[in-house]
């Protein structure tokens, strides 16, 4: 599990007498995980805003990360990539939306995102990619967040459909206060319940 929260010892001492590499007799050397400073040089100031909050289409979205005991990822980083309104990915043809964004988790793990719907893309329900980053996390993780209103393109969507039927309401996004949001359970007692990740 990803330890958020150290209270307990250490696994290994945290002193040691040893001054230089040379002195430490061969051997395999303790684990390390990633981090914990996944967002040194990482966090900048409105990534997490593809589009002004004032937009008269800006909605929010959000995403709580937990991990296998069910206890929020608060050192998570989410990313998004999406489509404009018209499905077109890395194009200006909407004035003051930047399709890339960055969220760092707060203590409940959940990141938040200002940023539009995007419109499908080559036969493709309205979705976002998104990446999920995180101490212990040794490769970033891909899954795709979909929008629940259309379900004739959501019953279409090719990467959907690669999916059991069963699992595929877990990329499907929650409609909440105006905006959606998306839990990613990294682990789960339950695999049928972990969020499905996708290897590119």
């Amino acid at each position: 599990m990803i330890d958020t929260g150290k209270t307990g010892e250490f696994r290994y001492p945290v002193r040691s007498t040893y001054r230089d590499q040379d002195d430490v007799e061969f051997g395999l050397t303790p684990s390390q995980t990633v981090g914990p400073y996944v967002h040194i040089g990482l966090e900048v100031d409105g990534t997490e805003m593809l589009v002004d909050k004032d937009d008269p289409n800006a909605v929010e979205v959000s995403f709580s990360v937990f991990d296998g005991d069910g206890a929020p990822v608060a050192d998570a980083m989410v990313e998004i990539w999406q489509a404009d309104q018209d499905g077109k990915f890395n194009t200006d043809s909407v004035e003051g939306f930047r399709g890339l964004g960055r969220a760092m988790a707060d203590e409940t793990g959940t990141a938040r995102f200002t940023t539009i719907v995007p419109g499908g893309y080559e036969g493709e329900a309205p979705h976002l990619l998104v990446g999920v980053f995180a101490r212990g996390i040794l490769e970033r993780l891909y899954t795709r967040l979909y929008f629940p209103e259309d379900t004739a393109a959501l019953e279409a969507d090719p990467v959907l459909s690669q999916l059991d039927a069963s699992r595929r309401p877990l990329l499907i996004a929650e409609a909440r206060d105006g905006g959606y949001h998306l839990d990613i359970r990294l682990q789960d007692t339950d695999p049928a319940k972990e969020t499905p990740f996708f290897s590119l």
